[in-house]
């Protein structure tokens, strides 16, 4: 198994990072063209906690490898579930996702979490498991497992840079209908 895990802290308050969460895969984010579809498969909120928990079928275009392709069968498109948890009593967010394609051969067991460090911004953290349950020899299961931390490695430089457009995008936008109401309150 190996693991991969990324730190990084948005200057955005945890109500607009969690609320931006939701728009990460619009078309103002063109970091994640990878992403396919966004498909919400269930939605409700824990009458007892407030808790909000989604439930998300993911699908993406992969890019891995020709060698890795070709061992998952030369598919280019892949399905990951995603389950969410937003808790608003402790201003929370946690997503855990895991991978629907090519389960076996890899696993990758994923959990982002948002949490506000200061009024004005929020720490993202993120660690993927991945672990090659393919047959075979060692060195090929660390070959798919190195490769698939490379693969995450790569795409967490461009999810924050493509998730930071989103924040900013939403901010003006919601800014500037604010604006719109106050004129027409006055």
């Amino acid at each position: 198994m190996k693991v991969f895990a990324n730190n990084c802290t948005f200057d955005y308050s945890w109500e607009e990072v969690s609320t931006a969460n939701w728009l990460k895969y619009c078309p103002w984010n063109d970091k994640s063209t990878h992403v396919i579809a966004v498909d919400t498969l269930s939605r409700h909120v824990d009458k007892d906690t407030g808790i909000l928990r989604t439930e998300r079928l993911i699908t993406c275009k992969q890019s891995a490898p020709k060698w890795l392709a070709s061992l998952m069968g030369g598919s280019d498109t892949s399905l990951v579930f995603e389950t969410s948890y937003v808790d608003p009593e402790t201003k929370k967010v946690t997503m855990c996702s895991t991978n629907m394609t090519f389960s076996n051969i890899i696993n990758v067991q994923e959990t982002v979490v948002y949490q506000p460090l200061s009024p004005g911004k929020t720490q993202f953290a993120q660690e993927a498991k991945i672990t090659a349950v393919c047959g075979g020899w060692q060195k090929i299961k660390t070959a798919v497992e190195e490769a698939s931390v490379d693969a995450f490695r790569k795409n967490a430089a461009k999810g924050r840079e493509g998730f930071e457009t989103v924040l900013e995008m939403y901010r003006r936008a919601f800014s500037e209908e604010k604006e719109k109401q106050q004129t027409m309150l006055a």
